[in-house]
């Protein structure tokens, strides 16, 4: 009989454990729209108010948005996620998704000349690439003749395993789950070849004598090709990239002084507009002066 109990005890333990595993804390991203005019970040006080303590809060904050917008991303639970969620000044509240990497047609498809601009007008012009960072070794991206960055460039080059010149003037990388598979690198360097690919597009160097196995030799170049290039990596091994990565690399971005921002990812369906990781961002980055090509 005590045989009976113990096994039952222990089968209602596990129970209740399985139960328990449903309301597991999962990344969340919290938007509140515009950044505060007094600065005063609430979003340590806000997960404190849910959490019941300032050591939970600090665990649970993972990203908070404050340069060009705000809001920050979290771990919570489902619960703890609906009680942010009626928070005073919270517009929206949304788990973090993986988007897809996605790409774009060629310039010369699109009957974009070259030379629409001075090349001293496209050195002044700063386009970042929210992506899968970059090669920087590429020759897409060598310097040669160019002077320093302009002086609206406020940003950053994270050089792990990563060097900067004065054509790649910036890289930062973000893994908000921490989660890295085999062939990643924690850095902004591209291990899959698609940020160099977009940067490259979008903003390379001029590269004579290129062709597909000796097919179809031309030039390629990007469509504004004597532009700064300014890379942040939000996606990884399996091409998979976070929401709340996402946004903070738009939060970056803007604050840096980029002048485009291209972005070749999207989710697979529809989303709604306050729970769209690349519509928030790029809303605050026009308000910025910012164009984003999606």
């Amino acid at each position: 009989m005590a045989n009976a109990v113990a096994l039952y005890t222990l089968l209602l333990a596990a129970v209740v454990l399985t139960c328990h595993c449903d309301d597991e804390s999962k990344l969340q991203v919290v938007y509140m729209g515009d950044r505060p005019q007094d600065d005063a970040s609430t979003h340590h006080s806000m997960l404190q108010s849910v959490l019941g303590s300032a050591s939970s809060a600090k665990d649970s904050l993972v990203h908070s948005y404050g340069k060009s917008f705000n809001g920050f991303a979290a771990k919570l639970s489902e619960e703890e996620a609906a009680a942010i969620a009626e928070m005073e000044g919270v517009i929206s509240v949304f788990p973090n998704r993986k988007l897809n990497l996605h790409t774009t047609r060629s310039w010369d498809f699109m009957g974009f000349s070259r030379g629409v601009l001075e090349q001293g007008q496209e050195g002044n012009i700063i386009v970042g690439l929210i992506d899968t960072g970059a090669w920087p070794e590429h020759p897409s991206f060598n310097d040669t003749g160019y002077g320093p960055p302009p002086p609206k460039w406020k940003g950053t080059c994270q050089t792990k395993n990563f060097t900067c010149n004065n054509k790649l003037i910036g890289a930062r990388y973000y893994n908000s789950d921490d989660d890295y598979d085999d062939g990643d690198i924690p850095s902004p360097r591209d291990t899959i070849g698609h940020g160099t690919h977009t940067a490259s597009t979008a903003a390379g160097n001029e590269l004579a004598g290129t062709s597909f196995l000796g097919l179809a030799e031309g030039v390629a170049r990007g469509g504004v090709p004597n532009a700064r290039i300014a890379v942040y990596k939000v996606c990884w091994a399996g091409g998979f990239c976070g929401d709340a990565d996402i946004l903070k690399a738009f939060d970056d971005a803007i604050a840096d002084g980029v002048d485009v921002l291209s972005v070749s990812l999207g989710y697979t369906g529809i989303s709604d507009y306050f729970e769209d990781s690349i519509a928030i961002g790029s809303f605050h980055a026009m308000r910025n002066g910012i164009l984003t090509s999606c």
